[in-house]
C-alpha cells in the first residue's frame, strides 16, 4: 500500500488509482466523490462473480468483514456497526426508534444540512419540542453553546460533526462528554468527517454517515453506529428476515431481535455498495485517518492564504486545528459566484456551488489526500 506522499508525488500511480485526476481537478469531496479504481474494480469483480452463483454466502462474509473494518476506522466494536445505507435513514431510525416522552425536547441546528434537520422536525407531531441552537456564525457550534442551551427536559442533542457549508468542525468529544454527564443522548451526523478526520465516538450514542463523500465509497452504502448501551433503548422500526430471528426462514412465535447492531438491518443488503465500501474502508485504514486529516489541514491553510490574496472572503479562515476541516468556502462581494463556478467547470476544475439562508452564493472547495499542491495552485490561479 502506498503512502499519501507517494500518491501525490507519482503522477502515473495517482492517475491509475484515482482516474478522475486524468482530465480534471476534483475538489468536491464534501458533495459526491468519484470512485477510486480499487473501489470500482471491487464492485465490478463482485458483479462478475455473482453471475455464477448464489450471492448470499459471499454477502454474509462481506458484511462481517465490512463491519470489522468500520469498527477499526471508527474505534468502536463491529457489534455496534449496522450497514443501513444513507445517512438520512440512520438518523431517521434514531428519530423514530428513541423512547420519546411528551414534552421532551431535542436540540438541533436549523442551518445544518436538511438530512440532519427534517427527521427531528418531524418529531413535533409526537409532542416532542424541537429547539434550534443559536450560533454566532454559520456552523460555529462550541461546547459552551450547547451547554448554555440545554436544560432538564433535553433528551437528545443531534448535530453534524462538521458544517457542510462553513466547514466548522465541532469538538465531538467535549460536547459528548458534557451531554453524557447529564444523561442526554448525543446523535451525530458524521458524513463530513468520517474518512477525513478522526471522529471520536467515546461519548456519542448514535452515528450515521454515508460513504459517498470523504470515505470515497458508493452512494447508499453508509454506516450506522448504535453504541452497545443504547441497543436495548433504540427500538428497531423496520422488520424482516435479517434482524428478527427466523430459524430456517420460518417465522417464529417469539419476536427476537439480533443481539447486536444487526437488529437495525431488516432485510437483504446493498451488496454492490457494501463491496465498494469494504474496499474504501480498507484503503482508509491502511493510509491512516490521522495522516489524512493532517494533509487536509495543510491544504486548507494553503487555500485560505491564496484566496485571501485574491480578495476573497473565506468562511472561518483562522480556525484552530480542532475546528478546521477539509472544506474551504469563499465568496467576494459583487462577484458572480455562479458564473465563477461555471467558468471553473469549463476549465475542468470541479467545485461545489452553495447558497446560505440569506441567498448569498459561495464556492466550496473540498480536496482529498490525493489532490496535489500543483492542482491547488492552479485553482487559486484560476479564480
Amino acid at each position: 500500500m502506498w503512502t499519501i506522499e507517494e500518491i501525490q508525488a507519482d503522477a502515473s500511480l495517482r492517475e491509475k488509482e484515482f482516474p478522475v485526476c486524468r482530465d480534471q481537478i476534483f475538489l468536491g469531496h464534501a458533495a459526491v466523490c468519484p470512485l477510486p479504481s480499487r473501489v470500482a474494480n471491487a464492485i465490478q469483480h463482485y458483479a462478475g462473480e455473482c453471475q455464477y452463483g448464489d450471492q448470499e454466502e459471499a454477502a454474509m462474509r462481506l458484511n462481517a468483514e465490512t463491519r470489522a473494518l468500520a469498527g477499526k476506522l471508527l474505534g468502536v466494536s463491529s457489534r455496534e456497526v449496522a450497514l443501513v445505507g444513507p445517512t438520512s435513514l440512520g438518523l431517521s431510525f434514531v428519530a423514530t426508534g428513541f423512547p420519546w416522552r411528551k414534552n421532551d425536547h431535542i436540540l438541533v441546528y436549523f442551518d445544518d444540512y436538511p438530512s440532519n434537520v427534517y427527521p427531528w422536525m418531524a418529531l413535533a407531531d409526537w409532542g416532542v419540542e424541537v429547539r434550534f441552537l443559536n450560533t454566532t456564525a454559520p456552523g460555529r457550534i462550541r461546547p459552551m453553546d450547547v451547554l448554555g442551551q440545554i436544560d432538564e427536559s433535553t433528551r437528545m442533542v443531534a448535530l453534524a460533526s462538521c458544517h457542510f457549508l462553513s466547514g466548522f468542525r465541532i469538538e465531538v468529544d467535549a460536547i459528548g462528554k458534557l451531554l453524557r454527564d447529564r444523561g442526554i443522548a448525543f446523535c451525530l451526523d458524521a458524513i463530513q468527517t468520517i474518512g477525513a478526520f478522526p471522529t471520536p465516538l467515546d461519548h456519542v450514542d448514535f452515528m450515521a454517515a454515508d460513504a459517498h463523500k470523504w470515505m470515497l465509497g458508493p452512494c447508499a452504502a453508509g454506516l450506522f453506529v448504535v453504541r452497545q448501551h443504547m441497543q436495548d433503548v433504540l427500538r428497531p422500526t423496520t422488520f424482516g428476515w435479517h434482524n428478527v430471528a427466523c430459524p430456517d426462514f420460518v417465522a417464529a412465535e417469539d419476536f427476537e431481535f439480533q443481539k447486536d447492531a444487526r437488529r437495525y438491518e431488516a432485510g437483504s443488503h446493498n451488496s454492490m455498495g457494501i463491496v465498494g465500501l469494504h474496499a474504501s474502508l480498507k484503503m482508509l485504514n491502511d493510509l491512516g485517518v490521522d495522516q489524512i486529516g493532517a494533509d487536509l489541514l495543510a491544504k486548507r491553510t494553503f487555500l485560505c492564504a491564496g484566496l485571501a490574496e485574491k480578495g476573497f472572503q473565506v468562511l472561518h479562515p483562522d480556525l484552530p486545528d480542532e475546528n478546521a476541516s477539509g472544506i474551504v468556502t469563499f465568496h467576494k462581494p459583487g462577484e458572480d459566484m455562479a458564473k465563477l463556478h461555471h467558468d471553473l467547470k469549463e476549465k475542468r476544475i470541479l467545485t461545489s456551488l452553495r447558497v446560505d439562508r440569506k441567498g448569498q452564493k459561495y464556492i466550496r472547495l473540498s480536496p482529498h489526500f490525493y489532490n496535489t499542491y500543483g492542482e491547488l495552485e492552479q485553482v487559486v490561479g484560476a479564480v
